[in-house]
C-alpha cells in the first residue's frame, strides 16, 4: 500500500504536522515562517497527495499540473481562499478546504482596534512618543472622535462582519449592514441594525468597515466614486482583502480630504504598501495580523490538518470549499 504524501509549505503552530505523520502519512514539513519560493514549491509538490497551503501560496493550473493526478486535496490555512483557483482544482478532481469559523473573534477584535486607532488618532500619537521629541499634555492636542452615537457601516455582514458589529454596538454605535447576502433577521434585530444598499451605507456611516471576500465582483469595490460618497469626517477600515480597495484612489481621497482617515490590515499588492500611505498620520497600517493569536492560528492549523486526514482516509472534508 502506497503511503500518502503530504506537503506543508510553512511552519504551523501546535503539533498538527506531527499528527499527520502519526497517522502514517509521509510528511514534508517546511518548518520555516517565510513564504516558499515559487520554483521550490513547484518542485516540492510533484507527486504529493495533499498540499497544506498558506495564503501566500498561489495554487493555479501550473501548480496543479506540476503536482500530478494523484493530488487529492489542497487544505488552505485561511478563510478567504482567493489564492486558490478553485475551478482548476474542481476540473482536476482536487478538493479544496479552508478554515472558517475559528478566526472570527480574532479578526473582529483587530477590526475594532483599527476603528479605535483611526478615529482616536492613536497611531500618530504613539509614533510621536516613540520619536523622543519633547511633548507635554495639551487640552486640545490629539483630538479624535468618540464612537458613541456614531454609525458603523459593515460591508459584508458575514460572521466576522457581524462579530465586529456586536463589538461596535457595545461602544454605543449605530449599525448599518450592506452585502450580497442578507444576514439573519434575528441577528439584525438583536443588533438594532438596518440593512441598506451600499450607497446609503457609504453616505451615512462615520466608519466603514470591510468584511467581504475578494472576488471578481468585489475587486476595487471601494474606489474613487465610493470614497467620494463617504463623509469627509468618515474613516475606512479594511481587514478583508487588500484589493477590495483601490489603494491609489484611497491615497487620492485622503490627499483631497474626501475622508478623514483609514485603518488597514491588508494591502492590494501585499506585502508592498502604496507609498502614498506610508507617511500619513491619518492612516493606521498593520501587517495582516487579523487572525494572529496563538489560539486562532493553532485552531486554523488543526482544522487544515483535520481536512487532510479526512480526505486521505476517504471521508468527506470537514470544511470543504464548494467550487
Amino acid at each position: 500500500m502506497t503511503v500518502p504524501r503530504v506537503l506543508v509549505t510553512a511552519h504551523l503552530p501546535g503539533d498538527a504536522p506531527a499528527r499527520l505523520a502519526a497517522a502514517g502519512h509521509d510528511v514534508t514539513y517546511r518548518d520555516v515562517v517565510t513564504a516558499m519560493p515559487r520554483e521550490e514549491l513547484l518542485a516540492a509538490v510533484v507527486g504529493v497527495d495533499a498540499l497544506v497551503a498558506m495564503m501566500v501560496d498561489r495554487v493555479d493550473a501550473e501548480l496543479l499540473d506540476a503536482a500530478g493526478p494523484q493530488l487529492r486535496v489542497v487544505a488552505d490555512v485561511v478563510v478567504g481562499y482567493d489564492n486558490i483557483d478553485v475551478a482548476a482544482c474542481t476540473e482536476r478532481g482536487v478538493l479544496v478546504t479552508n478554515t472558517p469559523g475559528v478566526l472570527t473573534d480574532a479578526t473582529a477584535d483587530i477590526a475594532m482596534a483599527l476603528v479605535l486607532m483611526t478615529t482616536r488618532r492613536l497611531g500618530a500619537a504613539e509614533r510621536r512618543v516613540r520619536t523622543g521629541e519633547p511633548w507635554q499634555w495639551n487640552f486640545t492636542a490629539d483630538l479624535g472622535t468618540g464612537l458613541r452615537g456614531k454609525t458603523l457601516g459593515i460591508v459584508g455582514p458575514g460572521a466576522i462582519g457581524l462579530a465586529t458589529a456586536r463589538r461596535a454596538a457595545a461602544f454605543g454605535m449605530e449599525i448599518l449592514l450592506a452585502g450580497r447576502s442578507a444576514p439573519d433577521p434575528g441577528v439584525v434585530d438583536g443588533l438594532g441594525a438596518r440593512v441598506v444598499e451600499l450607497d446609503e451605507l457609504l453616505a451615512a456611516s462615520d466608519v466603514v468597515s470591510l468584511h467581504t471576500p475578494l472576488s471578481a465582483a468585489t475587486h476595487h469595490l471601494i474606489g474613487a466614486a465610493e470614497l467620494r460618497a463617504m463623509r469627509p469626517t468618515a474613516h475606512l477600515v479594511n481587514t478583508a482583502r487588500g484589493a477590495v480597495v483601490d489603494e491609489a484612489a484611497l491615497v487620492s481621497a485622503l490627499e483631497a480630504g474626501e475622508i478623514a482617515g483609514a485603518g488597514l490590515d491588508v494591502y492590494e499588492d501585499e506585502p508592498r504598501v502604496h507609498p502614498g500611505l506610508l507617511g500619513r498620520d491619518d492612516v493606521v497600517l498593520l501587517p495582516h495580523v487579523g487572525s494572529a493569536t496563538v489560539e486562532t492560528r493553532t485552531a486554523m492549523a488543526d482544522l487544515a490538518i483535520a481536512n487532510v486526514r479526512a480526505v486521505l482516509a476517504g471521508d468527506e472534508p470537514v470544511t470543504p470549499v464548494r467550487g
